[in-house]
């Protein structure tokens, strides 16, 4: 008789947003492929559940060995509850390949849905939630992580990107770059927990605020683009331009900037800054 595999939604901070559902499966389970085993017993003692399953420590650099014992063990009838630190596993987290794997093989999947911080922030960024794109993590090298955003100046859904607090301040300057300084987002810090923060605002605004050091799980939330090329004239342009500068960049990399935004060729934007300065 064949297993199945469990897909557990962890707690973002809070244990009493498990339901019940989740302390079954964790005290039922055969298996307990976890990310982190010492997070997964301090989980069970604070929801009081006692689990007798087999742990397997499931994480980015050993998913691979780890893939055919757990598929194997579900062929032979086990119940493998998959669980991440915290949300669901395989968004951003370990736990693709062994649905991948798990899939291939025939086995059910399925999962006890749970928190997660995609959604949570979404929900309280007072951003248009109708549309969304999740982004995942940026590019850790500047230059790859401005190319990202750059390729996303012109989506018009509201984009929603994990963020290391330590790269936080650069990725929101380089948003600046690709946005321009009036984009509204939200930076979403410690979500249900303690120190839980929303601050909102425009890009440049979360610039400032982010440059004295910001702590903590985040989840980024930004506005779609507005406007298409053909909605923007001259003046606008100019304005568009004007703003980079005043934000920091010179004229080139400013009118660059509007470039990659809106799509239209440089010599339009170029040409709307000369009507600009004319009297």
């Amino acid at each position: 008789m064949t297993g199945r595999l469990v897909l557990g939604g962890a707690p973002l901070g809070q244990p009493g947003d498990v339901g019940p559902r989740l302390r079954e499966v964790l005290a039922t389970a055969e298996v307990l492929a976890v990310e982190d085993t010492r997070r997964l017993h301090r989980l069970a003692a604070d929801l009081g559940v006692t689990f007798t399953g087999r742990l397997v420590s499931f994480y980015e650099s050993v998913e691979q060995a780890r893939l055919p014992g757990l598929v194997a063990a579900m062929q032979d009838g086990a119940t493998v509850l998959l669980i991440t630190d915290a949300g669901m596993p395989s968004v951003s987290d370990p736990g693709y390949t062994l649905v991948r794997a798990a899939i291939d093989a025939g086995i059910e999947v399925t999962s006890v849905p749970g928190p997660s911080a995609v959604v949570t922030a979404l929900a309280v960024s007072g951003l248009p939630c109708d549309r969304f794109c999740f982004e995942g993590f940026l590019p850790r090298k500047g230059g790859e992580r401005r190319s990202a955003l750059a390729a996303l100046a012109r989506e018009p859904r509201t984009m929603v990107f994990y963020e290391s607090p330590h790269r936080l301040a650069d990725t929101l300057a380089d948003a600046v770059g690709a946005f321009g300084t009036e984009r509204p987002a939200a930076v979403c810090r410690e979500l249900t927990k303690t120190h839980e923060e929303v601050r909102r605002g425009s890009l440049a605004e979360l610039v400032e605020w982010a440059a004295e050091g910001v702590r903590g799980e985040i989840t980024l939330v930004v506005g779609g683009s507005v406007a298409g090329p053909e909605a923007l004239s001259p003046a606008e342009l100019a304005r568009e331009v004007a703003a980079e500068e005043a934000a920091g960049a010179d004229r080139k990399e400013a009118i660059r900037a509007v470039v990659t935004r809106t799509g239209l060729p440089r010599r339009t934007v170029y040409d709307a800054v000369l009507a600009a300065k004319k009297p």
